[in-house]
């Protein structure tokens, strides 16, 4: 883990658990009904099942990093967005299972609703049932990208890696993905909302 990236998380860490908001703060758990977007009926989540911990929620942010940055944990399985005043959006995400973990800087290139997927060949060498995708998976309420999806970029170009929308809500908290950072859809949708093309991503 770089130094920095360090050093960010734990700011986040030490004024959450300060502040009391860690499992407290501003939750926003009564977003996480039914919805209709672009056409889609995307189901509630039973949230009650999901530790509240991992519910959308603000917290104290005193570190070094601009609003608008975007700094992942993977340990702890949260995403934070730096926002004004001294506070970040703190959400639930799945990580990568061992052997797919990664960490890093990026920066947001592109943003899509409702993106199609492809897999790679490496992933189709390994399930050579998702052969059936490699022009692309159509969207819908089945695409592993679920609702939106935020395209990580690096020096190198595409990274290969996203912050996406997933149906699979008991997978937040957990290191069970393929490398991709996950959420719930209506998180997704709401961090989608809020970040601009360019976004630093830290990743540690």
């Amino acid at each position: 883990m770089r130094i920095k990236s360090f050093l960010a998380v734990a700011a986040i860490v030490a004024t959450a658990a300060l502040s009391g908001c860690v499992g407290g703060g501003s939750v926003f758990t009564s977003e996480y009904g039914a919805r209709k977007d672009a056409g889609y009926q995307i189901p509630s989540v039973p949230i009650y099942k999901v530790d509240r911990k991992y519910h959308r929620q603000v917290v104290d942010y005193r570190g070094p990093e601009k609003p608008g940055t975007i700094i992942v944990d993977t340990g702890d399985k949260f995403l934070y967005l730096v926002m004004d005043g001294g506070k970040a959006m703190r959400y639930g995400i799945g990580v990568g299972r061992e052997g797919f973990e990664w960490s890093g800087t990026a920066r947001i290139a592109l943003k899509r609703e409702w993106p199609t997927w492809t897999p790679p060949g490496a992933m189709i060498q390994r399930q050579p049932e998702l052969a059936k995708w490699a022009g692309g998976m159509p969207p819908g309420l089945t695409n592993p990208l679920g609702a939106r999806a935020l395209y990580l970029f690096n020096k190198g170009g595409d990274s290969g890696y996203r912050l996406h929308g997933t149906p699979e809500w008991n997978s937040i908290g957990k290191a069970m993905s393929s490398g991709c950072i996950r959420l719930m859809n209506q998180d997704i949708i709401d961090l989608y909302n809020r970040v601009d093309v360019g976004a630093k991503v830290i990743v540690s």
